[in-house]
C-alpha cells in the first residue's frame, strides 16, 4: 500500500514563510517526478513546482523566486519552501508523485507505474 503524507501547512501572515513536506511510503521501487499543486477556493488546481529524480526543477512563472522545491531521494520525500507569502497563495497544497511500485506474486515481482496523491494541506495567508 502506497501513501503520500503532507505536512507543514497552517496560517501565516503576509510576507511570512512556510515549509511543506511530503513523504512517500509503502511498496515503492522508485520515485520519478514529484510535483506540488495547489487549489484555491473556486479555482482550478494549479501546478506549482516539479522536481525530477535527477533534481531538475520547474516552477509556475508567477512563483519563481519565492518558492523552492527540493527532494531527499533517500527518504522518498519532497519539500516546498515558500517565502514572502501573499494572500493569493492561500490554497490547499497537494503532493503528487510518479512512482514505480512493486508487487510480489510468489517468486515473481511485478513493477507497475502508480500516480500517487497526498491528502492535501491547507495554507492560509492572512493578517
Amino acid at each position: 500500500q502506497v501513501q503520500l503524507v503532507e505536512s507543514g501547512g497552517g496560517l501565516v501572515q503576509p510576507g511570512g514563510s512556510l515549509r511543506l513536506s511530503c513523504a512517500a511510503s509503502g511498496n515503492i521501487f522508485s520515485v520519478n517526478d514529484i510535483r506540488w499543486y495547489r487549489q484555491a477556493p473556486g479555482k482550478q488546481r494549479e501546478l506549482v513546482a516539479t522536481i525530477t529524480n535527477s533534481g531538475s526543477t520547474n516552477y509556475a512563472d508567477s512563483l519563481k523566486g519565492r518558492f523552492t522545491i527540493s527532494r531527499d531521494n533517500a527518504e522518498n520525500a519532497v519539500s516546498l519552501q515558500m517565502n514572502n507569502l501573499k494572500p493569493e497563495d492561500t490554497a490547499v497544497y497537494y503532493c503528487n508523485a510518479d512512482l514505480i511500485v512493486y508487487r510480489m506474486f510468489g517468486s515473481i515481482t511485478s513493477l507497475d507505474q502508480y500516480d500517487a496523491w497526498g491528502q492535501g494541506t491547507q495554507v492560509t495567508v492572512s493578517s
